[in-house]
């Protein structure tokens, strides 16, 4: 399966909005109707929410077991700021122009795009 930006875009802003009891926690999986996304299976989703918890971007304590989900407490200092950064639909639009330029490109530099991209949006060198 291949890693999709912007469908881990589109989850991180799905469980940015996931309601989780202060020092509680859920398990979360691509079968959690909050991280629906039209066109998507679930394992897509599950594999992105791997993703995303490799990537840092969430606080997920304990091993995911096959099958079960992953437990989700919240997003992670990291996951805020990459999210705050690809947020914005334009920012996000521009990010995507610039960055099918060129054949693949990793998570680090599509950030570096959309800062780079915010930067231009607020007239700064």
């Amino acid at each position: 399966m291949t890693r999709d930006m912007g469908l881990i875009r589109e989850l991180l802003l799905k469980l940015e909005g996931l309601t989780v009891t202060p020092g509680g926690s859920a398990v979360i999986s691509g079968q959690s109707g909050d991280l629906a996304i039209e066109g998507r299976s679930p394992d897509e989703i599950d594999y992105h929410l791997s993703l995303i918890r490799e990537a840092g971007f969430i606080d997920s304590p304990g091993t995911p077991r096959t099958g079960l989900g992953i437990t989700f407490r919240r997003l992670s200092w990291q996951g805020h700021e990459f999210l705050d950064d690809v947020r914005d639909p334009d920012i996000w639009r521009k990010t995507k122009e610039r960055a099918k330029t060129v054949t693949t490109v990793g998570l680090g530099f599509v950030w570096e795009i959309a800062k780079a991209e915010i930067k231009t949006k607020l007239g700064l060198p």
